[in-house]
């Protein structure tokens, strides 16, 4: 099976309402359609822009207002992944869920009006001592007319039992959105993400935040480049890399991902790391 994915590099400016979001984000998916799309990913974070719109005295909203958008946000992405026949991976939004914890969420929006969610499972010092956030209880793997695939956020990558968890679990494409604010933990994550399409003979698609939100903590930078990254063997890029933006800046980036091919190099490829694990040693866990 094969089909066109594509990640958008999402510049983060102020904004003074929630309609001016709405209006970037249908600027992407449009464009994304344009090249024939089946499957979009935004990054990480990305509606953190919705602070930028301001409290009564002019400051940024706190970031425990974020969930006061999540209707407003599945409603504007259920609308264009129908509109658009597409299913749209929507970065990240912060949600509430019981006993008042917030968690970092990734969503799928599929075009016939279903959603799945897939909540952060390692958090960074800051989302943990500054947002206060909770992290996930477990992975999932969800199923599409594409195939099987997962979302795991930012520095989920950087641990490879989960994504190893994901793959025993049936996926072939890992969705990884990302928000990093300079060199270090942007490559830390892009390296991450090239060592897990080796190490299991799966697809990355990451992308991450670009521009700066000047009213919001912890937003005022951020470091990002979307690519589209392949196992490293023939007949997929030397590099392993399908596509990639160019760093910075603001645009999206497309490729078209071949399942088959996936399953040719874990038979007969020049390695063979996914059939080739020592499961008598240590376990998928899934």
């Amino acid at each position: 099976m094969k089909y066109r994915v594509a990640a958008v590099q999402y510049k983060l400016a102020d904004i003074s309402s929630f309609e001016q979001f709405a209006e970037q984000v249908a600027h992407y998916v449009r464009n994304a359609s344009e090249y024939g799309t089946q499957f979009l990913l935004f990054p990480e974070f990305f509606t953190t822009q919705l602070l930028s719109i301001s409290d009564s005295s002019g400051k940024a909203l706190t970031f425990d207002k974020l969930p006061g958008f999540t209707a407003a946000y599945e409603e504007l992405f259920a609308k264009l992944a129908a509109e658009y026949n597409m299913h749209i991976v929507a970065g990240t939004h912060v949600v509430e869920v019981e006993g008042g914890k917030l968690r970092n969420v990734a969503h799928l929006f599929h075009p016939d009006g279903k959603i799945d969610r897939q909540s952060k499972i390692h958090l960074t010092p800051t989302e943990v001592s500054d947002w206060a956030m909770s992290p996930g209880e477990g992975l999932e793997v969800f199923q599409t007319p594409y195939g099987t695939i997962a979302m795991l956020t930012c520095y989920d990558i950087e641990f490879p039992e989960i994504v190893r968890m994901a793959r025993a679990k049936g996926a072939d494409v890992i969705f990884c959105p990302s928000c990093t604010d300079d060199r270090h933990g942007f490559y830390r994550v892009r390296y991450s993400a090239h060592a897990r399409t080796i190490e299991n003979q799966v697809y990355v698609v990451t992308t991450g935040t670009v521009g700066s939100l000047r009213k919001v903590d912890f937003m005022r930078a951020n470091f990002g480049q979307a690519a589209i990254l392949s196992p490293n063997d023939i007949p997929f890029p030397p590099g392993g890399i399908l596509a990639e933006g160019i760093i910075n800046d603001d645009m999206l980036v497309v490729a078209d991902l071949d399942l088959k091919l996936l399953e040719d190099v874990r038979i007969a490829g020049s390695v063979t790391t996914w059939r080739d694990r020592r499961t008598d040693l240590y376990t998928d866990w899934h």
